[in-house]
């Protein structure tokens, strides 16, 4: 692997101080200063990023700077868990001004905030605040974790602890945790590093605390959480540990809640979410079964038979991606065939004919279900009669070369 490129760095005081030697030395105007003094730091290499390099009008000041002057200010004032009803009203307030402004599209505004030291900030400011307070500093703090220089900030100052200690102390109030989790997903995000941080402290059983003691769908942010700390994002590493934290999840119990969250059915909250949360943990023979063996193949198959009937789309799509995964066990594919699982799939494809995104999830899983007729002696009358059927017949095509050329190969 190369070394990565070197990259340039300016502090915001010395780009305001070129930008003035333009103005007063060469006689431009504010706008032709600011853009040579960025032109020329371009062509050498500098970035720029988290640098103000916009002209606000006469005594107008930059909106994240205003806040987290107004922040750090407070933040001094503000004794740990002991804040002035007033300062803690108006700490709420410049977060909220600091969150807006990281939200504007094309401002470069988060990055401005993270090169300023927000995070640090946010975060001092989390371990003062009560109840009343963090919802708005946590969701400020999942603005600010943007990319992986924001999240190793977060990782340097202890962020991981401090979250957690928020998620576990503050267990009464269901926005603190959805937000706390929030932070988690922002955060674990692409790094690995912070994944095995939260891990250690034994996020996994926080996680199933929550999904045992709330009713299901309450925190929607904790099967986002599920979903990032099993996913394989981070590019500087070769080999993940997802796979081993996944077979953590699962010998903790976090699949029976999940099955759970699936017996509500089509017009659940969490549906879609515990769907996606499930496959993840889904990684081997074992959880499979133990996901059919809880009734979770009974579940989905009856909200793909109701995403037909209501014309869910969004749930068909995530329920056929499970069943797709969950058919990796031998001993599921039987148990799909023996409950009607083809017939009632051949029926979603008529329902949504003409939408690809559907019938790629049915496709997948079809291909699976043949291979295994094809080895284990069961008839695969009912896998091929959907590759045949005219409705999904250009997607299906694909299907079946698949379906010959692997069945070819093993003779």
């Amino acid at each position: 692997m190369a070394p990565p490129k070197s990259v340039r760095s300016i502090s915001q005081q010395a780009f305001d101080e070129l930008v003035k030697e333009n103005i007063e030395d060469l006689g431009m105007d504010s706008t032709e200063a600011l853009e040579d003094a960025i032109q020329t730091l371009t062509l050498q290499g500098v970035d720029l990023s988290g640098i103000v390099t916009s002209i606000l009008d006469s005594g107008e000041e930059n909106p994240v700077m205003q806040s987290l002057e107004k922040l750090k200010e407070l933040d001094r004032d503000c004794k740990q868990g002991d804040g002035d009803e007033t300062d803690v009203k108006e700490i709420i307030e410049w977060l909220d001004k600091l969150n807006d402004a990281c939200h504007v599209d094309g401002s470069g505004n988060t990055a401005i905030a993270t090169k300023n030291g927000a995070i640090e900030l946010v975060c001092s400011i989390c371990g003062k605040l009560g109840s009343e307070g963090l919802v708005s500093a946590l969701k400020t703090l999942v603005s600010l974790l943007h990319d992986l220089q924001s999240t190793e900030i977060f990782r340097e100052i202890n962020g991981p602890k401090m979250v957690m200690n928020i998620l576990k102390n503050r267990k009464e109030n269901i926005s603190i945790l959805n937000s706390g989790f929030a932070v988690v997903s922002a955060a674990a995000t692409g790094n690995e590093v912070l994944k095995e941080a939260f891990m250690n402290l034994k996020i996994d059983e926080l996680i199933l605390q929550c999904l045992r003691e709330f009713s299901r769908g309450s925190i929607p942010c904790v099967y986002d959480a599920v979903r990032v700390l099993l996913t394989s994002d981070d590019n500087r590493v070769v080999a993940s540990e997802v796979y081993g934290y996944a077979r953590r999840f699962a010998k903790v119990g976090i699949v029976e809640a999940l099955v759970d969250s699936l017996h509500d059915g089509i017009k659940a909250p969490s549906l879609v979410s515990a769907s996606v949360a499930l496959k993840a943990i889904a990684v081997n023979d074992e959880i499979c079964r133990a996901v059919a063996e809880n009734g979770g193949i009974d579940a989905i198959l009856r909200c793909i038979d109701d995403s037909s009937e209501q014309g869910e789309k969004v749930v068909a799509i995530t329920c056929c991606s499970l069943l797709s995964k969950l058919a990796g066990s031998d001993i599921n594919k039987s148990a799909i065939v023996d409950k009607d699982g083809m017939n009632k799939l051949m029926k979603l494809a008529t329902r949504f004919s003409d939408d690809p995104a559907v019938l790629h999830e049915e496709s997948e899983f079809f291909m699976y279900q043949s291979i295994f007729c094809h080895l284990g002696g069961v008839s695969s009358s009912q896998a091929i009669s959907y590759a045949e059927c005219p409705i999904t017949y250009s997607i299906s095509t694909d299907f079946i070369c698949k379906y010959n050329i692997i069945c070819n190969k093993m003779g």
